[in-house]
């Protein structure tokens, strides 16, 4: 169950109301208007619950379901008990997200601008937005509609977020301009400066950086994630790009929209992703690489090339998969003799 004291449940929902949500059709009318007042995972989820049952390897569990109601396939509908009412969708997962959207909601802070919160008298805050304790918003900011800032976050000079954005506690944003509909998790760092040296008489002099971190539409960027400012052209992350927490992405770096990037990932300075990118985590990427459109990337691959469109990719170097494959079939051939 879905603990209150943290999400807000908006049900009871009846059946009926839950099967136009998930889209999806309802196989026994009689049951519409049983009640569903919360989502729990098929092998928990009791009386009153709705659960959902879309992978296969799970049939033997499905006779199991003790759920007022189940959300499945056509396939599988025929493994669920009897008394348990059967709602037929296309999707399950995103019948589920649909309905989880719906049922649950966090809880929402009630003061719009905290008496601590420092703000600079330049900065503009939007209608709706909330500014928590301990904020700290400088010269010239300008901060959307209906955006949520939670506490402790420091957002540096004339940085600009747009509307309906949420910056996570503890965040760290300079030199930036973020776009609606954005969240930044707790503790990332936005526009640091980028890692840039040079050798100057047997001392590393630290190269200014001057430019800036820009952040399109509806990302997501994970908690402790740093994302470092251009050197002089700027760092880019294009529109639906979600970045896991613990990423780095250091300066110069333009990812393309709706990229994927997972925990601890690493992007040298300079590399260039196209659109629909897929990295998986720990990979790491070398400087100055062009990463092309729906290109994948496995799990602990280091990237040392540029990566055609579509290729996929893994270990380190990197190859093709299905040569990575045929080398660790070799591999274990070879071992065993």
């Amino acid at each position: 169950m879905v603990d209150t004291r943290f999400y807000i449940n908006n049900g009871p929902f009846a059946l009926a109301k839950v099967a136009e949500i998930c889209g999806a059709e309802l196989k026994q009318p009689s049951k519409a208007q049983i009640m569903i007042e919360n989502i729990a995972p098929m092998e928990k989820a009791q009386e009153a619950e709705i659960c959902f049952f879309y992978d296969k390897k799970a049939k033997e569990k499905a006779a199991e379901i003790k759920a007022s109601a189940c959300v499945t396939t056509e396939e599988l509908a025929p493994f669920v008990p009897e008394n348990v009412a059967v709602l037929v969708a296309a999707n399950p997962k995103l019948a589920f997200l649909k309905l989880n959207q719906e049922l649950y909601a966090e809880q929402q802070q009630f003061s719009n601008i905290a008496s601590t919160a420092k703000i600079h008298p330049t900065a503009i805050i939007g209608q709706g937005s909330i500014v928590s304790d301990g904020v700290v918003i400088g010269e010239g900011v300008c901060i959307g509609e209906n955006c949520c800032i939670e506490p402790n976050v420091v957002i540096g000079h004339h940085c600009q977020i747009g509307n309906n954005t949420r910056i996570g506690a503890n965040a760290s944003i300079s030199y930036s301009i973020i776009g609606d509909n954005c969240y930044i998790y707790c503790g990332a760092r936005i526009g640091q400066d980028g890692f840039g040296f040079m050798m100057v008489e047997g001392q590393h002099k630290r190269i200014p950086q001057v430019g800036r971190v820009i952040i399109g539409n509806n990302v997501e960027v994970g908690a402790n994630t740093c994302i470092d400012r251009g050197a002089l052209d700027d760092t880019v992350i294009g529109d639906g790009t979600k970045i896991d927490n613990l990423v780095q992405i250091a300066h110069n770096d333009r990812l393309g929209n709706c990229c994927v990037v997972v925990s601890q990932t690493g992007i040298a300075g300079s590399c260039t992703f196209g659109d629909y990118v897929v990295c998986g985590g720990q990979t790491g990427f070398a400087d100055h690489l062009n990463i092309g459109s729906g290109a994948q990337i496995a799990a602990q691959s280091g990237i040392m090339r540029d990566i055609a469109p579509g290729e996929i990719m893994m270990g380190s170097p990197a190859v093709k998969f299905k040569d990575f494959m045929r080398q660790v079939a070799y591999l274990q051939k070879v071992g065993k003799k």
